[in-house]
């Protein structure tokens, strides 16, 4: 095979990954072709945690005529025992020739390991192609895996002059029905979801995602489409026992630092999950709490909250990306702003930002934006 070819396959293989990109958590969407003698013989994703993985979705596919094939595979394969047998088992006993990969596993327990098991008995490897495509379909899983932290992302919506509620408060609906579909594409990727006992308060949110399986890619007719965690911010336990998304499926976090054990206990018996957090500065420690996310397998964290919260975690440099629709009508200098930053005087304190996507979404902008060198 040529390194053109090697780009080819490779992808389709993150074509096909992407089918995954609302089902797969916790694990990583993957993808894989086999190709023998110039045609693909077998084709293969990661639907679901617990199912196959995406190897051995290709390699039944190819039967026998997997013997002596290119296996494209858009992350490394497991050499560990999970849900379900490592990987390189299976490529192997197929006899498979070679063994192209885009990434290497970040997760420790594979690490590169995959490949010395695929090396060590013969097979050709090569890693690398197209890296950063693929790199790019799994930010979360990537980030976990590395620092022990998820992949956060911080959606916002505003008028054209930066407004995202009028000065009483009222904000719906800034930006289009389209626009407002979007979010719900970001919702559905995400693990969890994360806003203030602010906005719970002021519009007590359902914080779910309203899109059905039809509007999902890689989601069969049948399937359930999957809740992201809800978790509210509230360090003195002010959530009230009646708030409308502690009656949806899924489960709900409150993350305090209060020890009022009857106020925990009355959330607790309405559906909430209390999580006592570390404390920072004015409440929640942010990062403590990003922590205990990543350990609950969450990947990819998307913030959708008030001034306050978003500049709090922007502030904390927690922040990687940030989703901001801007509607085109102005609401006034009397608005309030997208973000709290106290303290930036001078231009040199400003937050600088490097816009990686501008588009419109139905008549809005969408501006994809993450903070200059964030890795």
């Amino acid at each position: 095979m040529s390194a053109a070819d090697d780009q080819v396959h490779m992808a389709r293989a993150i074509h096909l990954a992407v089918k995954g990109l609302y089902t797969t958590e916790p694990n990583p969407r993957v993808g894989c072709v086999l190709v023998r003698d110039g045609e693909v013989v077998g084709e293969g994703w990661h639907r679901r945690a617990g199912g196959l993985h995406a190897e051995r979705v290709a390699l039944t596919a190819a039967g026998d005529r997997a013997c002596g094939a290119t296996a494209y595979v858009s992350l490394e394969p497991c050499c560990h025992h999970g849900k379900t047998p490592p990987c390189t088992d299976a490529l192997v006993e197929a006899g498979v020739a070679r063994v192209v990969t885009a990434m290497e596993d970040p997760n420790p327990l594979v690490a590169g390991n995959g490949l010395n098991v695929l090396r060590s008995h013969g097979i050709q490897v090569a890693s690398g192609v197209l890296e950063r495509q693929a790199r790019s379909l799994n930010p979360g899983f990537v980030r976990r895996m590395v620092t022990g932290l998820p992949y956060v992302r911080c959606k916002l919506a505003a008028s054209l002059d930066g407004r995202s509620a009028m000065a009483s408060g009222e904000s719906k609906w800034i930006t289009s029905q389209a626009a407002r579909r979007d979010v719900q594409l970001l919702r559905a990727r995400s693990s969890a979801i994360v806003t203030g006992i602010g906005t719970v308060l002021a519009d007590d949110p359902s914080m779910n995602v309203r899109l059905t399986s039809a509007d999902l890619p890689g989601i069969g007719p049948d399937d359930s489409v999957r809740q992201p965690m809800r978790v509210v911010l509230d360090s003195w336990l002010r959530m009230p026992t009646n708030a409308r998304m502690l009656a949806l499926p899924g489960t709900t976090v409150v993350a305090c630092v209060a020890h009022d054990l009857e106020r925990a206990a009355r959330l607790e018996a309405a559906g909430a999950r209390i999580y006592r957090c570390a404390e920072g500065r004015g409440g929640v420690d942010l990062q403590s709490l990003l922590r205990y996310l990543a350990r609950e397998e969450a990947n990819e964290v998307l913030f959708e909250a008030g001034a306050t919260l978003a500049g709090a975690a922007v502030r904390a440099g927690l922040v990687d990306e940030l989703v901001l629709y801007l509607a085109p009508h102005l609401m006034g200098d009397e608005g309030r702003g997208l973000f709290h930053l106290p303290g930036l005087v001078h231009m040199a304190d400003r937050v600088e930002l490097e816009i990686r996507d501008l588009r419109m979404v139905g008549a809005d902008f969408r501006i994809t934006a993450v903070p200059k060198n964030r890795n």
